[in-house]
């Protein structure tokens, strides 16, 4: 069976489709904290991660990075500079040992030309990035910074299975990392969870950082959307 079929977005093709794209790709593995492609690269070959998660930085030329997104398994990326050619607007990193495989931009393009099916998924997935985008440059033309990390909490936790009132972002994030998502600094992110702990809303733990009243956290970024 053609190895290409453990990739989400082509497990349904035929068999002949699917050793078609299978004599072209490669398999690569990756350490944790391995660059796997660094921002203006030439390259353009699109990677389709089967195990492990990548982050992907944007980093400014004043030195200031904003993670864009982190991806697990059924995920990939760069499938812009395979499309437009363009070199790499992102940098990419394994946060954990990860295994993915490898397309050329031509076999790519050719094969989501060609199959219907795979052109609808990756037009979905662009619809789908365009939204979070969308919603994520809202956040920062509205919101402050206290609302921005209340979302960003919000929106990594899952519920806690010993509370379920209770939400858990775990394991617990990093300072920096919290800050590099909402466009901040790691100080400020330190004060606002100083001030979200004493208002009682959140708790840390060994475990993770508990939400322990997502409702409330809720209602400070819905305070700022109703003025």
């Amino acid at each position: 069976m053609s190895r290409i079929r453990d990739v989400p977005l082509f497990a349904e093709l035929s068999e002949a489709q699917a050793e078609r794209l299978d004599r072209h790709c490669r398999w690569a593995s990756h350490e944790a904290n391995e660059l796997i492609v660094d921002y203006g690269e030439p390259t353009s070959e699109v990677r389709f991660v089967l195990k492990g998660k990548v982050r992907i930085l944007l980093r400014t030329p004043t030195g200031k990075e904003v993670i864009l997104a982190e991806m697990g398994p059924g995920q990939y990326f760069g499938e812009m500079a395979a499309i437009d050619g363009s070199s790499r607007s992102a940098n990419v990193s394994a946060l954990e040992p990860s295994e993915m495989c490898i397309m050329p931009a031509k076999v790519f393009v050719e094969a989501v030309t060609e199959i219907p099916e795979l052109s609808f998924s990756v037009m979905k997935r662009f619809s789908s990035r365009v939204r979070e985008l969308n919603h994520r440059l809202g956040e920062h033309a509205f919101l402050t910074t206290r609302q921005r990390l209340c979302a960003q909490l919000l929106r990594s936790s899952k519920r806690r299975a010993q509370a379920p009132e209770q939400r858990i972002v775990s394991p617990p994030p990093l300072q920096k990392d919290l800050a590099d998502h909402i466009g901040t600094q790691r100080e400020v992110v330190t004060r606002e969870l100083s001030a979200l702990k004493r208002a009682g809303l959140l708790d840390s733990t060994r475990g993770g950082l508990v939400l322990l009243k997502p409702d409330g956290l809720n209602r400070i970024i819905s305070d700022a959307l109703a003025k």
